[in-house]
């Protein structure tokens, strides 16, 4: 069995929470879209960069409205919500040659959600042999561009 070591999260999940909800506030600074990691804005949903990402190109799915409960979501917004993770995931094939691809939602803490009152899809780029000793020897992943330089290179596909 593979499994995908993160060992480098622990200190963002055990931090203690801004006041507030990050994925609400961001999205309402209009023009601050490359501060913000912002990729993409829908109707419904957007798309950020993880700030804190497994690798280069992470990115987050999110309903501009504020739920931790999939029911909740009119057809629209699940709509959107799956047609901008299969968008990303063709972009980030594109963009950064990525091999395969991890996509999922951690509904609530216990799952492991480090944002667990905000619903959003992870969609996270893989190459063959991205994974190495650094995080679990050192707690240090590689990454080999800065958000930024990715958040350039994103922004320009969609």
């Amino acid at each position: 069995m593979k499994r995908l070591w993160a060992p480098w999260r622990m200190e963002y999940v055990l931090q203690k929470k801004p006041e507030g909800c990050i994925l609400c506030d961001k999205p309402k600074e209009q023009g601050k879209e490359r501060e913000n990691l912002i990729v993409h804005r829908g109707e419904t949903c957007f798309i950020i960069m993880n700030y804190y990402p497994y690798n280069n190109g992470h990115v987050m799915v999110v309903p501009y409205r504020h739920t931790a409960d999939l029911m909740l979501l009119n057809a629209n917004e699940q709509s959107e919500l799956i047609s901008l993770v299969a968008k990303s995931s063709d972009i980030l094939k594109r963009a950064f040659r990525a091999q395969g691809m991890n996509i999922g939602m951690n509904l609530g803490s216990v799952a492991g959600a480090g944002i667990d009152d905000h619903l959003h899809f992870h969609v996270v780029p893989r190459w063959n042999g991205d994974t190495n000793y650094m995080p679990i020897t050192g707690h240090t992943k590689v990454l080999s561009q800065g958000l930024y330089e990715s958040w350039e290179i994103l922004r320009g596909y969609f």
